[in-house]
């Protein structure tokens, strides 16, 4: 019996000791899923997050390049984007028009710069503008063509600003200016009344808080006239700031008229200039764990 019991005995400490390295082994194993598990997630993240990335690089370089092309800043790019060597050796001051087809820079040179209804407007004598060898004023077709033709980087600037001051381009920073410029203004209003037969014995800002206006990027500012004199004189004046390419906007007015035919108008008007032209930088956060909402 005493045998017997100890040849159990021996039996069940087998198998516990057994059943110990199983356990110990499916312990291992689990430990090692485990780990594995928790790796393939973390690569699975790592992955999707430089996939977006990438992705998201690859969109804004399309983007980018779009805007390049479109506003005719560098040539036609030989793939679908720009390269980093294509961007290097571009240089938007050395660029032949015909080079850049469809691009805002080659419709504002070939097709605004040259519109016959905008150089119609009467423009201030200007030496720059005079040729030379000719001794008259430049045509667009002489502007453009110098431009093409200029060999350097400084001639081609010398081109490009005489087209901007003597094509009728020169008419938009007229009509709308760039930034709030009260003493222009107030020499505009001074050729209108002295075109209009009338010298005003002095002209000044109104003093008024600046309007608004109702229109995105558009700003106004105010502006308070007094004109006094005969009728045909007084309606002069206000015809010609009506024709005038510059919007003068008559808030109010008073009118008061003489028995001796003299009319006086005391009015507030808004003038209108451009906001300033900036870049905005815009920014965008990626996060590898999304936050649960």
């Amino acid at each position: 019996m005493a045998a017997t019991k100890e040849i159990a005995i021996g039996k069940r400490a087998k198998i516990s000791e057994a059943q110990q390295y199983t356990l110990l082994a499916v312990l291992i194993a689990s430990l090692f899923l485990g780990v594995a598990i928790s790796l393939v997630s973390y690569f699975i993240k790592q992955i999707s997050f430089n996939t977006e990335i990438i992705m998201e690089q690859e969109q804004q370089i399309v983007k980018y390049s779009e805007v390049i092309k479109n506003i005719g800043v560098c040539e036609k790019p030989k793939g679908s984007t720009y390269t980093g060597d294509e961007l290097t050796k571009c240089n938007p001051d050395n660029i032949d028009i015909s080079k850049i087809p469809e691009s805002l820079r080659s419709k504002i040179l070939n097709d605004l710069a040259s519109n016959q209804a905008l150089d119609s407007v009467p423009k201030e004598s200007n030496s720059s503008c005079v040729d030379p060898d000719t001794h008259k004023n430049y045509t667009y077709k002489d502007l453009i063509k110098d431009y093409n033709e200029a060999t350097d980087t400084e001639k081609r600037l010398a081109a490009s600003q005489r087209i901007r001051s003597c094509s009728a381009l020169r008419i938009i920073p007229d009509a709308l200016p760039a930034y709030q410029n009260e003493e222009a203004l107030l020499a505009s209003l001074n050729k209108l009344f002295i075109t209009s037969g009338w010298e005003p014995e002095s002209i000044s800002p109104s003093g008024e808080m600046p309007s608004t206006s109702d229109i995105a990027g558009v700003n106004a500012m105010s502006v308070k006239l007094s004109i006094q004199g005969g009728t045909d004189i007084t309606t002069k004046i206000l015809s010609n700031m009506e024709s005038s390419i510059r919007e003068f906007n008559m808030e109010n007015a008073v009118i008061e008229w003489s028995s001796d035919n003299t009319l006086e108008i005391n009015a507030q008007a808004t003038a209108y200039f451009m906001d300033e032209s900036t870049i905005t930088e815009g920014s965008k956060v990626f996060k590898i764990e999304k936050e649960e909402k």
